[in-house]
């Protein structure tokens, strides 16, 4: 990913992708539990994009910017955005957001490496995805 657009357009296929493996009959629950938090991944980095764009200082005056913008995990992310007084805020005036980042927040790139339940896949892939509280909802207000 280099752009915003790019990011934005991986975080959507993702979501696609996780879709079609939690699909009756396909049952790739660990496949969709790891994209679907790639969704999430690929959202928030382009939100950070926004941030840098209009704040390019924030490379020169946070020490650990670059690197924290490069991580996969969410609450570092969410940080590196610039997000997490507003996200925190939200999710505080609204339970259902809130279960949705807690369960999100879980998501780690080690999913690839593991298996994941049914009830896991679909845990995340309705926190990330709920047509109004979902996570995806939230950052696409912001990217």
């Amino acid at each position: 990913m280099t752009t915003r657009a790019e990011g934005q357009q991986l975080a959507e296929d993702r979501i696609l992708d996780a879709q079609a493996h939690l699909a009756p009959g396909v049952g790739r629950w660990s496949a969709a539990y790891y994209l679907v938090g790639y969704a999430v991944e690929c959202g928030l980095k382009s939100c950070v994009l926004v941030r840098v764009a209009a704040h390019p200082e924030v490379i020169y005056q946070e020490r650990r910017f670059s690197q924290d913008a490069w991580t996969h995990d969410i609450e570092t992310l969410v940080a590196a955005a610039g997000l997490k007084t507003d996200r925190d805020a939200d999710a505080r005036a609204n339970p259902v957001l809130y279960r949705n980042w807690l369960t999100a927040k879980d998501w780690s790139e080690q999913a690839r490496y593991s298996r994941k339940t049914q009830a896991e896949a679909e845990r995340l892939f309705e926190a990330v995805t709920h047509p109004v509280d979902g996570v995806m909802q939230w950052i696409r207000r912001r990217w």
